[in-house]
């Protein structure tokens, strides 16, 4: 199974949600060591995305460009 990483990894502060795949920090390292936890991991994933979007975050690709402070 291939990981959901997309190489952004920015972290939502109030969840620790990646903003780029949905994954915590503890997820990434269970995806590395522990593959029998991929398909549960990788099945929150999409509601975790879309709640950060709901809240207004972006997500995936575009959570690449940083979020500008005014």
């Amino acid at each position: 199974m291939a990981s959901p990483c997309i190489d952004i990894c920015r972290y939502d502060e109030a969840t620790g949600w990646c903003l780029g795949c949905g994954m915590t920090r503890k997820d990434k390292k269970h995806w590395k060591k522990a593959k029998e936890q991929r398909p549960e991991i990788r099945a929150v994933l999409p509601g975790r995305l879309a709640a950060l979007a709901a809240s207004g975050e972006a997500t995936g690709e575009a959570a690449k460009k940083k979020k500008r402070k005014d």
